[in-house]
């Protein structure tokens, strides 16, 4: 876990993603990057120099009309000492049910982010933490280029003007491979996804084309997230003076 704290700390401290005062809401899906993400903030607070709040928040989507269950989430937030709100949604239904959607993942990307919007406002926090890894970043970044035609991503830091919140992702320069790794040592217990379209996403085949580029040309996926940093788009720019 300590590695991935210090991408963390970097990270923060890199794209200014949290002041002192800042009350911070977790975007916890019970998936390995959340739980990381989460207890990597809640574990920062003690040495980064930085005085902020952080609150566990979980939009449950009610996948096959069944709660999730999140008592590990629970007893991880209470470990840590941190707020923890689970906010129930009909979005599985609608998205699977109602709309019957052939390509569901970004309806529901779109009602799940609106839902952690308007809950985390509602609990007067200022920041979102979403748990958005390195691997993720070069695959959203070839996910545009490829499916959109467009040269772009996600940025590390986010202003919502119309919502007076901003959404950081701390997690950025963590490879998936050091998070999975941070679980198994730290004994996090993941909240195995309910949705009927797990591991049959675009993202998922992505990941797959990623590994398979990768293992002929070693560094290709390092290339790639190099390339956004010093291309500077989407605020992925190093600031001068940055550690």
């Amino acid at each position: 876990m300590q590695k991935i704290l210090g991408h963390m700390r970097k990270a923060i401290q890199q794209y200014d993603m949290i002041q002192d005062g800042d009350r911070v809401a977790v975007g916890v899906s019970g998936g390995k990057d959340s739980l990381v993400l989460l207890e990597g903030l809640a574990r920062l607070r003690r040495f980064i120099g930085i005085e902020y709040e952080v609150v566990g928040l979980t939009i449950d989507p009610n996948f096959g009309g069944q709660a999730g269950d999140y008592s590990a989430v629970a007893a991880m937030c209470e470990r840590l000492d941190v707020e923890y709100h689970i906010i129930t949604t009909q979005i599985g239904e609608i998205v699977f049910d109602v709309r019957k959607e052939p390509n569901p993942c970004s309806l529901c990307a779109r009602m799940r982010r609106g839902a952690l919007h308007n809950a985390a406002g509602e609990l007067g926090c200022n920041k979102i933490a979403l748990g958005h890894n390195y691997d993720d970043t070069v695959e959203t970044f070839l996910m545009n280029l490829f499916t959109e035609g467009r040269i772009g991503c996600y940025s590390p830091v986010t202003l919502l003007e119309d919502r007076d919140l901003t959404v950081i992702r701390p997690l950025v320069l963590a490879e998936e491979k050091e998070i999975r790794r941070a679980v198994r040592k730290s004994g996090i217990e993941i909240v195995k996804s309910k949705c009927p379209a797990d591991g049959h996403t675009n993202r998922q085949k992505t990941k797959e084309f990623i590994a398979s580029l990768e293992r002929s040309d070693h560094g290709l996926k390092d290339r790639l997230f190099g390339a956004l940093v010093r291309s500077g788009i989407d605020g992925w720019g190093i600031k001068k003076g940055s550690p």
